[in-house]
Parts: C-alpha cells; sequence; structure tokens
C-alpha cells in the first residue's frame, strides 16, 4: 500500500545539503562519521527512526509531501526547496540590540554564537557584537537553505 494523507510512517532519514555536507540523521553511524555526534555531544540511544503522521504539520512540508506514494522498504531522495523546509531566510528576524539592554534581557554580556530565548518563544542566535549593537538572528538555522533529504520507509500503518 502506498502512503496517504492520514498515515502514519515510521523512516530512517539522512539530511544534507546540496554541497553534500550531512547536518542531520536519525542513523548514529552516519552522525559518527560526518562529525555530528562529537558536535552533538550526543550517544547512539540519542539517534532514532522517526515517525509522524502524513498531514499532521509534526514535520516540515516537504518531508511530508514527499513520502506520499511511497511503501514499506523504498528508498528516496526527496530534494526540499526553502518554502517547503524552514522558510525563506527573513531579514525583518534580524534584530539589533543596544549590548546594555541585551545583557539586561539574557543576564549575561553577548558573545558570537550564543542560542538566547525570547520572551515571545522565539529562540534566536547572535551573531554579531560591537561596542554598540548586539545583533541577534532569529530566523530557523535552516532557513533559505535546500534540503535534500534520503530517506527509508521502515513502517506505515
Amino acid at each position: 500500500m502506498a502512503i496517504e494523507a492520514g498515515d502514519t510512517v515510521v523512516i530512517e532519514y539522512v539530511g544534507r545539503f546540496p554541497d553534500g555536507s550531512v547536518f542531520d540523521t536519525s542513523r548514529y553511524e552516519v552522525a559518527e562519521e560526518h562529525g555530528l555526534v562529537d558536535a552533538q555531544d550526543a550517544d547512539p540511544d540519542d539517534y532514532a527512526s522517526l515517525s509522524f503522521g502524513v498531514g499532521d504539520e509534526e514535520v516540515i512540508e516537504g518531508l511530508e509531501q514527499g513520502v506520499i506514494g511511497l511503501t514499506v522498504g523504498d528508498t528516496e531522495t526527496l530534494t526540499i526547496p526553502p518554502e517547503e523546509g524552514y522558510g525563506e531566510f527573513d531579514d525583518d528576524k534580524v534584530r539589533e540590540y543596544e549590548p546594555e539592554v541585551f545583557e539586561g534581557m539574557v543576564g549575561q554580556p553577548p558573545e558570537v554564537g550564543m542560542h538566547v530565548h525570547a520572551e515571545n518563544g522565539l529562540h534566536g542566535d547572535v551573531t554579531a557584537v560591537t561596542d554598540d549593537v548586539v545583533e541577534v538572528d532569529f530566523n530557523h538555522e535552516l532557513a533559505g537553505r535546500t534540503l535534500e533529504f534520503e530517506v527509508e520507509i521502515l513502517d506505515m500503518w
């Protein structure tokens, strides 16, 4: 039976950028091979197959739509443009703060690479710090990127 909206699927996946570099995977051995384990200080139990309801908006649109029509045992590479992934990069989501204001909100001095949680629920990363300005990017880290997912359908119901 082919997967359709309303089904629940279980997949293994490897997420890559078009240049072939791996940014995410459900497979520990792939994460280890591509340096993700060290970067995330993870262990094998942190990597597992992914299950989601097709049509439930639990994963990005391109992944959800890409499995429709596949069957258990199929392996497919899905190319997902930004608009079906994490959206286009939005300049309006890059905010600037005075360093004193930033430190008052966050409770520590700004550093490039620092991850912050805003009161409105957004997450951002400090991308620049000068004497006058702290720049925080609230775009998803994969916004504006074309993604490639190699998926293997393990189960469906």
